[in-house]
């Protein structure tokens, strides 16, 4: 076994010993120090190429990210491809950012469903430093579309409101997801 193996069994093992309480800090730190990267590698290609080579790099990054993600979520709940709303439902409940953000569901039917991300933490960072909303549309759009397919190819999406965009004040974004049979 090499040292990067038993470096990795190391953490994993410490996990073991540890309180319930103390291993939802950790997650809970893993999803903001996973957001914080996320931010920063996307500021640095801002900054050396600009805001519409930034976007388009990220829009890449997702595209293959939120599949590989939807698969290991479905693979931890025991899920297989082809649950329809119930199953992205849940699934919406286990990404990363789940533990970051406040979100909800509404309007849930058996071929519909309704997503709204209430409070982003992004979003509202930016607020705090009177930014302008992160105009994360076209990035949404490859996210959650992707997301949902990996969940079930037969889900669509549709974007109700998402920066640039104007959006209520009750909410940063809205997905729809229709169930198409």
């Amino acid at each position: 076994m090499s040292n990067v193996e038993r470096a990795g069994e190391e953490g994993i093992s410490l996990l073991y010993n540890l309180s319930k309480e103390e291993l939802v800090k950790i997650i809970v730190d893993d999803a903001k120090n996973w957001l914080a990267h996320d931010g920063l590698w996307f500021q640095a290609i801002e900054k050396r190429y600009g805001i519409d080579v930034a976007v388009d790099a990220d829009i890449e990054a997702w595209r293959y990210f939120t599949a590989i993600e939807a698969k290991r979520i479905m693979d931890r709940l025991g899920m297989k491809p082809g649950g329809g709303i119930p199953a992205l439902v849940e699934c919406l409940k286990h990404r990363f950012y789940a533990r970051l953000n406040l979100q909800e569901s509404c309007e849930v039917t058996a071929t519909r469903v309704v997503f709204k991300m209430l409070d982003c933490r992004v979003q509202s960072a930016r607020k705090r430093k009177g930014l302008a909303d992160h105009p994360c549309k076209t990035v949404g759009i490859v996210e959650y579309g992707e997301f949902a397919r990996a969940i079930d190819p037969r889900i669509s999406t549709r974007c109700i409101a998402c920066p640039p965009d104007p959006h209520p004040e009750e909410y940063w974004c809205a997905w729809e997801f229709t169930l198409q049979e």
